[in-house]
């Protein structure tokens, strides 16, 4: 078996805004703090972006804080799952992309998110990007602070708990150096894709094994899964 690990936000969709408002409505719930500002988000999880930004704040929280984060901000996807819709979109290529992939024999498609496992599901439901994912493998913000325990946690979920994927079947696809580390730190392919804020070079220099300018250059993706299947 093989495995294709997507990142989310700004790989496959943007949000418009939409995420940044339901982190704040999150936030000022549970902490009784109005949001001004919120900590780098960039390839960061949800626990640490939460924990940074209520440090910004003069908050000193904890993990049952964060919990009680995470289960408002799942009530907040589903109940602004519109909102999303209409305002946020699918990036160019990403729904060709996963529905290319999907072709391939032996090929499991799930996602390595710092979103919390409910955000991830809605993010994709709403424009359409779900059919191909197998959200029950994934490695998500709720599992652990940091990123590449999100891959090692989903290369265990597709071993289906005999043993993980082998790191040389494993492709990770994310658009930040983040992503990238995540990737080299598990000794897995990484495609790097520009189409959020870091540039080709950025993901050249962290070290991404192929770059593309977007999902619409799917040559360079199907290349690597190829790879990975030898």
């Amino acid at each position: 078996m093989k495995l294709v690990l997507w990142d989310i936000d700004h790989t496959l969709i943007a949000t418009r805004g939409v995420g940044r408002g339901i982190f704040a409505e999150g936030f000022e719930r549970v902490t009784g703090v109005v949001m001004r500002e919120q900590a780098a988000v960039d390839g960061m999880t949800e626990p640490v972006i939460f924990r940074e930004t209520a440090r910004l704040h003069g908050i000193d929280s904890d993990r049952r804080m964060f919990e009680r984060f995470a289960r408002c901000s799942a009530e907040l996807h589903r109940a602004r799952a519109g909102e999303l819709r209409e305002r946020g979109h699918a990036l160019p290529g990403a729904a060709a992309a996963l529905d290319a992939v999907s072709g391939l024999s032996g090929v499991v498609q799930t996602v390595v998110t710092g979103n919390i496992r409910v955000a991830a599901e809605v993010k994709l439901t709403v424009f359409g990007l779900d059919a191909h994912i197998r959200f029950e493998l994934g490695g998500y913000g709720e599992d652990h602070d940091e990123r590449a325990e999100l891959v090692r946690a989903a290369m265990r979920h597709a071993g289906e708990g005999r043993s993980d994927v082998a790191a040389d079947d494993v492709l990770l696809v994310g658009d930040t150096p983040a992503d990238v580390a995540a990737g080299r730190d598990n000794g897995v392919r990484v495609l790097g894709v520009a189409s959020g804020r870091s540039s080709e070079q950025d993901l050249r220099t962290a070290g991404a094994t192929a770059v593309a300018r977007d999902l619409t250059d799917r040559r360079v993706l199907m290349d690597l899964i190829t790879a990975a299947s030898r």
